[in-house]
C-alpha cells in the first residue's frame, strides 16, 4: 500500500478546472517533484493534499485512510507537513525560539499520547540543537527571524516543518528568490533530509533543481498530468518540452531543446 494516494483528483473553481483527474501514488521514502508552467495547477494540488481546499471529486488517501476534505491542522496531525513560498516565522522571535516552539508542540502531543510507553523522549533542547545543525542555522540561532535573508528564512521554514517529525514533507518552491549560489547548499540540505528516510514532495519552478533531487517527477500542464516518470524520462518527453518551451522550428520532426537540468540551471517562471 502506498503511503499517499492521489486518485482522480479534480478541483474546480466555478467554471475553471484547476486540476483534472490527477492520479499518482507516493511510496514511503520517495522523493517526487511536481513541475509545470505557471498556472499548471501545482499549488492547487499541494493545497488539496495539505487540506487547504477540498477536491471537487476524487479521493486522497494517507496510510490507507481517506483524507480529502480534512483541514490543514488534521493533516499536520497525521504527519503531512508543508512549507510555504512566503516564509511564515514569528518575526520577533529568535531562530531558536521559532524552532523550539514547533518542536515543543510535537513533543507535548507525543508525551500525552505515549503515557511513558514509547520510551524516553529526547530532551527538547537537544532536539532543537539537532534541527538547527541539520538545517545550517546554528550560527543564526540567536538572531531574530526578521533579520534572516531569504536563504535563512527558507532553512527556518524547513527546520520548523521537520520539528513536527512529519511522515511526508511538502516543499512549496523552496528555491524561489534564492540566487544561483544558494541553490547547491539548499539542494544538499533537502537531499540530506530525504536520504535520512523522509518522504518528500516538491513543487518547484527551477526545473533542473527539481530533477536533480527526484526519484520520480510529475508534470502538470493546465491542470492535467501530462507526464510521470524518472527525471530522465521526463527530461526527454516531447509533451514536457512543448509545455515549457513551445514547438521549435515549425517543421515536422523539429525538436525543441532539452529541458535544462542540474541544480544551477535556470528555472521556468
Amino acid at each position: 500500500m502506498a503511503l499517499l494516494e492521489i486518485d482522480s483528483v479534480t478541483v474546480r473553481f466555478g467554471g475553471l478546472v484547476a486540476l483534472r483527474e490527477v492520479a499518482f501514488d507516493v511510496d514511503e521514502g520517495q522523493f517526487i517533484s511536481i513541475i509545470g508552467p505557471n498556472g499548471a495547477g501545482k499549488t492547487t494540488l499541494f493545497n488539496a493534499i495539505a487540506g487547504v481546499i477540498k477536491p471537487s471529486s476524487g479521493r486522497i488517501r494517507f496510510q490507507g485512510r481517506e483524507v480529502q476534505g480534512s483541514n490543514p491542522s488534521h493533516m499536520s496531525h497525521l504527519g503531512v507537513r508543508r512549507t510555504f513560498q512566503v516564509a511564515r516565522p514569528f518575526a520577533s522571535m529568535t531562530v531558536r525560539e521559532n524552532v523550539r516552539l514547533a518542536a515543543a508542540g510535537r513533543q507535548v502531543l507525543q508525551s500525552a499520547r505515549a503515557l511513558g510507553l514509547r520510551g524516553r523522549v529526547r530532551p527538547l533542547a537537544d532536539r532543537v540543537d539537532g534541527l538547527l545543525e541539520t538545517t545550517g542555522l546554528t550560527a543564526d540561532a540567536r538572531r531574530r527571524a526578521s533579520e534572516l535573508n531569504i536563504g535563512g528564512l527558507r532553512r527556518l521554514e524547513i527546520a520548523r516543518a521537520l520539528a513536527s517529525e512529519p511522515k511526508v514533507l511538502l516543499l512549496d518552491e523552496p528555491a524561489a528568490g534564492i540566487g544561483v549560489d544558494g541553490l547547491r547548499p539548499l539542494a544538499e540540505l533537502i537531499g540530506g533530509v530525504h536520504h535520512r528516510g523522509l518522504t518528500v514532495l516538491l513543487v518547484e519552478h527551477y526545473v533542473g533543481f527539481a530533477l536533480s533531487l527526484s526519484d520520480r517527477v510529475i508534470v502538470l500542464d493546465e491542470g492535467t498530468m501530462i507526464a510521470h516518470g524518472t527525471p530522465e524520462q521526463v527530461r526527454n518527453d516531447e509533451r514536457v518540452i512543448t509545455a515549457y518551451l513551445g514547438k521549435a522550428g515549425g517543421g515536422q520532426g523539429a525538436r525543441p531543446p532539452a529541458v535544462p537540468t542540474g541544480p544551477d540551471a535556470p528555472g521556468e517562471r
